[in-house]
């Protein structure tokens, strides 16, 4: 278990659709929800087209790294608790932490047609 704090990437366990296991995935921690549970955001190694994208490499960490280019996908949020973070991978710069919540927010802005 691991006591997350915002801007950090941690490993979470991420079931299977039949739930028969789970795989590691790294995800940015965003916010403290209360109780143990954290806002995330999904992190991946391919940006499927997608255009609010945030792109993570080894610059972007004030400390650890990912193993390959990623993507923090601002659309892919998520709420776990603690107990399922297994590891922490690494600490985003102040401000590659601030450009994901940051394309978080856009994306949640109601925009006049």
């Amino acid at each position: 278990m691991v006591t997350p704090a915002t801007a950090t990437v941690v490993l979470v366990r991420f079931p299977f659709s039949n739930l028969s296991a789970a795989k590691l995935r790294p995800a940015v921690v965003l916010a403290d929800a209360g109780r143990g549970d954290w806002v995330l955001c999904q992190i991946t190694s391919n940006a499927y087209a997608d255009r609010v994208a945030v792109r993570l490499d080894d610059a972007d960490f004030a400390r650890g790294s990912l193993q390959r280019v990623s993507y923090a996908r601002p659309g892919k949020l998520f709420t776990a608790n603690e107990e399922l973070m297994a590891g922490e991978v690494g600490r985003l710069t102040p401000d590659k932490h601030r450009e994901v919540v940051a394309a978080v927010v856009a994306l949640l802005e109601v925009r006049a047609p």
